[in-house]
């Protein structure tokens, strides 16, 4: 079947081509800022027909197939003042050179700022939200920080710097949600490089889509995907910069990138996270011998929760030669010490067990454009990680909060671990290999094909049991994507797209059992799991007039189990190998209205989502609840609607509020031929109605010096109680789990002093009332922190 789909999308080519190539002209140029330097990876939109072309690091850009007529060229770029110029094209091609002035942007403009560019460029028919990651650059954030103080995204995570976060979006959150890095898939990077520990200062942009997902992206995102733009390589440019903040956290980043007007560069990014996590918690203080409670709700220090990763990002290669466009390769490598205080609750307290990672993946990238044909595009990315992971539990003993432990091993002369006695070395060997071609033949129609290939293979050993059988079964899973996408955009009004998609998933595992029926005698059987599904959608835009804007979209989206549920992270989640695909109905219905009035502009944004999802895959806790683990129901719904609200004045102030409300339900009413007793009840330890508030305002130009500004910036984060187990179950009043209301206050300000180049001083306080604050499972995160960051940069 997929070599039928190549050859059809070939012939179609080859015909569209033949019947375009005598009508069209072509528009080009070059732009650059008001100083003449070339500015690269930005988006010039033709009007009319809705194509947009992004610059190279000449700062050249160009529209190929272009018919005669009027045209209106567009730049809606961060940091630059808006350019548009009206041209007549008749017959005859135009070079046309483009110069943008600078403009000095505020915190809480970034996210509006971006939406507009995404709204113009890409085809309008995506529910899409940008973080402007450049204007972050002077936050001490990490990326997954950055991405909670997006409209219907909430990020929860299980404690301090470096803890594991889960993303949730609409309602959909853990692996339901992909990630990408320059559209390259992150599903096999390992843990020492992840959202929760990668500096924003690594990306240039952030895109969100929410609810359906560009074929491009390859991937099996069942709620939406984030892709993660880096920084360009069109000049030579150094960023630097230092934190230090509370609990003895050290954050510390030099991205360098050489470029040559011959296209060659080379770029090295280096970062580093540390913090003892030393961080109050409240709980209930037990003698560990007799078991008696000697204090409840008594605030404690943290003892055992230390983290630190090292992470280097090399790349050499060429970029806008005549075999490429681009062609890099390149290395990561990396290390990381995590360790771990709790279990899956806070009641489960360890003081020796602690994880190692490193990461040594080689990548490379190869993309043209216009191959072969004008407007076919080719991107191919591939990366191997050898890294290994390694759980340490060595420690036979039982810790409480203070510290004080029990040492089983001296009383029992034996030894053990705190869960499970192990020194376990393994590396999961993840390949993957991406690619996509791309033909635009004309400004109202293109097409898309898309493949992705994930391989897993975990293998490992155990110096404490080196003839143990169990590690030397199989682990192994073939993920194989493939889309197949059609856009057609008729003019400025509306724009349409449909897609096909289709989801291969092997995997190989084994399971013990006991032959001979005598005790100690095991053995493994090798079992093999495959599935084969297809996936399809539709997206529509149409604007009512030029500030009111409607989009629909509807997908029947696919997500096979990940590696992590299907074999577990050997930390703190079993795996389960019954597993099957998880299946939703999407249904999203939005509206963006905005009203510029003189130097004033209101934006409102409005979307109403609903899920419809089969063998929903969910967590809960193991029957000890010291773990984490996934389950499928056969039926959960979601309906809800998120909003944003955003005033701005100028590039001076502007103020923002965003808030998200969904009902979760499970919609299973009979198990094994029984009425369930949680029928429709709202799914356990999800939030359910939450969202931000921000502002921000800029003293530009202070002490008549052109270029030095100061902005202070004020952010508010609500959720609403929910209840950690199932809410029709227990009674609130007689110790019914409940995650309590939580409302934190944050503060930032920021001063910027030079030019060209620059340094940026800040200083930042989170949490400001020193709230408690809860997420996975009850476990609680830090309370008011204060740090300070110094940056330069050119």
């Amino acid at each position: 079947m997929k070599k039928r789909i190549n050859w059809i999308v070939l012939v179609l080519i080859l015909v569209v081509q033949t019947n375009f190539a005598q009508q069209s002209k072509k528009i080009s140029g070059k732009v650059t800022d008001q100083d003449g330097i070339a500015i690269a990876k930005v988006m010039v939109v033709l009007r009319e027909t809705n194509k947009f072309s992004e610059t190279n690091s000449k700062g050249e850009y160009s529209f190929n197939n272009v018919k005669n007529g009027d045209y209106t060229l567009d730049v809606n770029d961060i940091g630059f003042e808006v350019y548009s110029e009206k041209i007549s094209l008749k017959d005859v091609s135009i070079v046309l050179a483009i110069r943008l002035e600078s403009k000095i942007s505020t915190l809480s403009e970034i996210n509006i700022t971006a939406k507009d560019q995404i709204q113009q460029v890409k085809e309008k028919a995506f529910n899409v939200a940008v973080i402007d990651a450049v204007k972050l650059h002077n936050t001490t954030m990490d990326i997954g920080h950055a991405l909670n103080k997006v409209s219907g995204m909430r990020v929860r995570e299980s404690g301090g710097v470096g803890s594991t976060m889960n993303f949730a979006l609409n309602g959909y959150g853990g692996n339901q949600i992909k990630f990408f890095l320059d559209g390259i898939p992150m599903d096999n990077f390992g843990s020492a490089f992840q959202l929760n520990n990668i500096p924003i200062n690594v990306a240039k942009r952030i895109e969100i889509y929410k609810g359906v997902v560009p074929v491009g992206l390859g991937s099996d995102a069942l709620g939406g995907a984030i892709n993660i733009i880096t920084n360009n390589y069109s000049k030579t440019s150094l960023d630097m910069s230092y934190s230090y903040g509370s609990f003895n956290t050290h954050r510390s980043n030099v991205n360098f990138i050489y470029a040559t007007d011959n296209g060659f560069f080379t770029q090295i990014n280096a970062f580093q996270n540390f913090s003892d996590n030393d961080y109050k918690v409240q709980v209930d203080l037990y003698d560990l011998n007799s078991g008696k409670l000697i204090e409840k709700n008594k605030k404690l220090k943290r003892f055992h929760d230390q983290y630190h990763n090292e992470t280097f990002i090399g790349q050499i290669g060429f970029i806008n030669k005549r075999f490429a466009d681009k062609l890099a390769f390149g290395i990561t490598l990396g290390q990381s010490y995590k360790e771990i205080q709790t279990g899956a609750r806070m009641e489960t307290i360890f003081g020796g067990l602690h994880h190692r990672a490193n990461i040594v993946m080689p990548t490379f990238v190869y993309q043209k454009k216009n191959l072969i044909l004008d407007g076919l595009n080719l991107n191919v990315n591939a990366n191997y990680n050898l890294g290994t992971e390694q759980n340490i539990d060595t420690l036979y003993r039982r810790y409480g909060w203070t510290g004080d432990y029990i040492d089983y091993q001296l009383q029992n002369k034996k030894k053990g671990g705190e869960r499970d006695y192990s020194m376990y070395k393994y590396k999961n060997n993840n390949g993957m290999i991406s690619s996509s071609l791309n033909y635009q033949w004309n400004a109202n129609h293109s097409i898309s094909l898309s493949n992705t290939i994930n391989l897993f293979n975990r293998k490992g050993t155990d110096e404490l049991f080196p003839e143990a059988q169990k590690y030397e079964q199989p682990a192994k899973t073939t993920k194989n994507i493939s889309g197949l996408g059609y856009q057609f955009t008729p003019n400025t009004t509306w724009s349409a797209s449909a897609f096909v998609k289709y989801y291969n998933q092997v995997n190989k595992y084994s399971q013990s059992y006991n032959p001979s029926g005598k005790w100690g005698d095991i053995a493994y059987q090798e079992f093999e799991k495959k599935y084969d599904e297809y996936g399809y959608g539709l997206t529509a835009s149409y604007f009512i007039h030029d500030n009111f804007q409607v989009k629909a979209s509807f997908e029947k989206a696919i997500r096979l189990p990940d590696n992590s549920e299907i074999f577990g992270d050997m930390i703190n989640i079993i795996g389960d190998v019954n597993l099957r695909p998880e299946t939703s109905e999407n249904y999203n219905l939005g509206f963006n209205y905005q009203l510029p009035i003189n130097e004033n502009r209101l934006v409102f944004d409005t979307n109403l989502f609903y899920r419809d999802s089969k063998d929903f895959i969910r967590q809960k806790l193991d029957f000890k609840e010291n773990y984490q683990m996934s389950e499928n129901l056969a039926a959960v719904i979601n309906y809800g609607i998120e909003a944003e609200w955003r005033y701005l004045y100028k590039d001076k102030f502007a103020v923002g509020i965003n808030g998200t409300y969904q009902r979760m339900l499970n919609n299973t009413k009979y198990v094994e031929g029984v009425q369930s007793i949680v029928y429709k009840d709202r799914l356990p330890n999800v939030p359910y109605f939450y969202g931000n508030l921000d502002a921000s305002y800029t003293l530009k130009d202070l002490w008549n010096d052109k270029g030095d500004h100061l902005t202070l910036g004020y952010s508010m984060m609500y959720i609403h109680e929910f209840y950690l187990l199932w809410p029709s179950q227990g009674d609130k009043n007689n110790g019914k789990r409940l995650i309590p209301e939580q409302i934190t206050h944050d503060f930032i300000a920021t001063y910027t002093l030079g030019k060209k180049e620059k340094f940026q001083f800040t200083f930042e306080c989170r949490n400001l009332w020193d709230k408690l604050v809860y997420d996975n499972f009850s476990l609680q995160k830090p309370g008011r922190s204060f740090s300070g960051k110094v940056r330069y940069f050119f």
